[in-house]
């Protein structure tokens, strides 16, 4: 089949983490502090640096992202929606398409190095170019598509549900040259909950090609990031952590919800099924 390549499923997979890193460049490089203390007591870098050792020693997470760029862009991630852990595992949505343009949907699932992807029509035949993205659709119906991280086509959503590589680039400190000061908000409160905005004084500057990043850490122990926010002249991105701890699901699609990812190259395009 002249169809799906990796490239595409790669750059779906690997925009939106990269993305919701933007909390990175404000962490301190350093050890985080323990986490003891109330917030009014705290400095602004005592927090993050408390929101960090959260995140670092997190065994799952849910992170929501959005990017609401102005570009109108199909191949790029306007929502990532993921429950992940430390072991790889997840279960989660993709949405393409920035600035109102529509370029479909991803639910995937993985558990351990087995990987099932769904991707709707709109993102076969927005992704996917010529013949490609409609051979896709009829193949494939509304089933997962199944396979290994082994597999070339699949391997790029080990790095969206890597917990690991997430953390890592927190370990990683500041992306940029100086350590960016941050300013204590006044408490307010985010869905509910009581937290203190840390915003970066350096961002968002003349000249300064980074937007305005706000990490909003809980105002009661223990410290934790639920929000992380980068707003610039034509793009907003905003970040959203949840359930510190709580385990990914398990259900894995069935064997007669799935076609297997060998099927899709081991077929003749001139006999591929068409859709009723």
């Amino acid at each position: 089949m002249a169809g799906p390549t990796p490239t595409r499923l790669h750059q779906a997979a690997r925009a939106p983490v990269a993305a919701a890193f933007v909390c990175a460049s404000l962490f301190s490089a350093g050890p985080a502090l323990a986490d003891d203390g109330d917030a009014k007591d705290k400095s602004a870098q005592e927090l993050a640096d408390a929101a960090k050792k959260e995140l670092l020693d997190a065994k799952s997470l849910h992170l929501t992202m959005r990017n609401s760029a102005d570009d109108r862009d199909a191949r790029t991630p306007a929502l990532i929606d993921l429950r992940l852990d430390e072991d790889g595992n997840c279960t989660g949505e993709l949405r393409m398409g920035t600035g109102g343009t529509k370029g479909g949907s991803v639910d995937l699932v993985k558990r351990g190095d087995e990987v099932w992807i769904k991707p709707d029509a709109t993102f076969w035949k927005t992704q996917l170019p010529g013949r490609s993205g409609e051979l896709a659709v009829d193949l494939i119906g509304d089933r997962y598509v199944h396979g290994t991280t082994d597999d070339p086509m699949l391997d790029g959503l080990s790095g969206t549900c890597d917990l690991d590589a997430f953390r890592e680039r927190l370990k990683d400190g500041s992306d940029r040259a100086t350590k960016d000061d941050l300013t204590k908000g006044d408490q307010k409160k985010v869905a509910g909950t009581e937290v203190v905005p840390l915003t970066s004084s350096n961002s968002g500057d003349s000249g300064d090609s980074k937007g305005r990043i706000t990490l909003y850490v809980t105002a009661a122990e223990p410290h934790r990031l639920v929000r992380a926010t980068e707003k610039g002249s034509d793009e907003s991105l905003s970040m959203t952590l949840t359930d510190y701890g709580k385990a990914v699901p398990k259900k894995t699609p069935s064997a007669d919800e799935s076609i297997d990812v060998s099927d899709l190259r081991n077929t003749d395009p001139s006999q591929a099924p068409h859709a009723a």
